[in-house]
This record gives structure tokens, sequence and C-alpha cells, in this order.
């Protein structure tokens, strides 16, 4: 039986490469059943080659920031895979400087299908650490915090987050007794649960990468925008807009920002003249 705990991932505290996963932003995910060149072509990565350690990887990711001019909206990245041995079988590692974006969720959907996929990534600059679990195609598990899940079996790892270190009740809820943990710590031994893999610097830094340019996703199409909250007394806020009204808004902000600045002048009177001529 698996009884690592968040203690065994202590060492991410003092590695070099895992600071600079956490300050760039990355996403590591584990595909069970899958190759690295399978996984690469779902994920629609254009091949680069490979790479030697996380310093191959890096550089292939540097040169193509600069091939882009180093552009803040571009998100496409480069991505890199490698085999590792884990629970059943061979598991396929992804490893991507991506600013925490992740691999597209369908894609997540369709890898999984009659396997299993588990990740985790932190975005970098004000860090939003997430944890996915899929099974057989379905999100079964994701949380930021681990009192606060979601997916179609939210609470199923309860069990697990509880004996890897996390401060949780028996029902899910967080447990103000016992002391916290790491949690970025806690997430590595729980993905260490579910797939039998320790990730460890050295074999990271070691592997040598399948590297693949994943190219930015689509913008998700949407036809409007909802609020509605409630505050703590009871009343209610809703109110719709759709897509159309949006984009008019819009147009209408940037034509008024767009528009000439007129300055205008007012001439003085025959009054106000004639008394500054006499200093009256």
């Amino acid at each position: 039986m698996n009884s690592v705990t968040a203690h065994d991932y202590a060492w991410i505290r003092t590695s070099p490469l895992f600071r600079h996963m956490t300050e760039s932003g990355y996403t590591l995910t584990l595909i069970r059943g899958r190759t690295p060149r399978e996984v690469l072509r779902a994920m629609e990565a254009e091949r680069r080659g490979t790479g030697t350690g996380t310093a191959g990887l890096i550089e292939a990711g540097d040169a193509h920031r600069a091939a882009v001019d180093h552009d803040y909206w571009d998100e496409s990245y480069v991505a890199g895979a490698f085999s590792v041995p884990g629970e059943n079988g061979d598991w396929t590692l992804v490893l991507g400087f991506d600013g925490g974006l992740g691999i597209a969720a369908r894609c997540v959907e369709t890898l999984s299908e009659g396997g299993r996929v588990v990740g985790h990534s932190t975005n970098g600059g004000k860090p939003i650490h997430l944890f996915h679990w899929f099974e057989d195609g379905e999100l079964r598990t994701t949380f930021e915090g681990p009192s606060s899940r979601d997916g179609n079996t939210p609470d199923e790892l309860v069990p697990l987050l509880r004996e890897v270190g996390f401060p949780l009740t028996s029902g899910g809820e967080h447990d103000e007794s016992t002391p916290d943990i790491d949690r970025k710590a806690g997430v590595l031994a729980l993905a260490e649960r579910l797939t039998g893999i320790r990730v460890t610097e050295s074999l990271l830094q070691d592997a040598v990468y399948e590297l693949g340019l994943v190219p930015e996703q689509p913008a998700e199409e949407w036809t409007g925008v909802v609020i509605d909250i409630t505050d703590a007394h009871g009343e209610r806020l809703h109110r719709e807009w759709t897509y159309e009204e949006i984009a008019a808004a819009s147009d209408r902000a940037r034509a008024e920002a767009n528009a000439p600045v007129v300055i205008t002048h007012n001439e003085p009177s025959a009054r106000d003249r004639s008394e500054r001529e006499t200093g009256e």
C-alpha cells in the first residue's frame, strides 16, 4: 500500500527546478495507457524533436517565446512528454511551462477514456493552484482548495486527502483543529497515490522529453453573461446580458474612447475686454 504523504515532497521547497516551475507557471499531467506521441498528437502539438531533461525543455520553450517576440497574449507553448512506469502499467508524464493553462478539458476527457488522468498546475504570479482527476472520460474531482471540491464525485478523494495530510474532517470540511500542511506538497502526494508515480527532481531533470509545440486554444463561444447574487440579507440581484448587448456596449465605449477631443474656448465678452484694458 502506498503510504506517501506531503512530508515526502518537502524537497520542492529547496528545489531550484520547482521554484522555476511555480514562478513561470506550469502544468504537470500524468496519463495512463497512452504513449508520449499519442498524447502530443491529441494535444494537436507540432513535433519539435526531443530535449534532454528540463534544461532541454526550457531551452525549447525560451526559443519559441523569442520567435513570437515574447508576445504576452500568445498562449502557445512547448510541452515535453516521456513514459514512466506507474500503477497498472505505463504512463505518460507531460510537463509544460504554460502559465498554468493546462491541457484543454476536451482533450483530457478523450485521453482519460478507458484510463486515468491526474494533473496539477500553478499559474505563476498570483498563484492559483489547481488539481484535476479524470477517470474514463469524466472529471471526477477538481479543486483549488481541498475543502471546496467539484466534479462528478467531489467527495471520493476525501479519505486520501486526509491520509496525505490535508486538514479535513471525515465529511470533507476544513478541520480547524488539525495543523495545515504544504498544500502543493500534499497535491503531489495525492497524485502519487492515484498514479503510483513518485515525481522527483531527478525524474524531471534527467528524462528525455519528446517535444511538441501546443497551439493556442480557440476561445469558447458564449452567448451572454448572467449575474445572480443573493446578499446576506436575502436581497437578490439578477441581471442578464446577451452577447449582442455586450458587443454593442463595447463598440460604443471604444468609439467614445477613440473620438477626437474637442477643446472649446469661450471668448471674453466686450465688457470683460474693456474692463481688462482699463484696469478696472
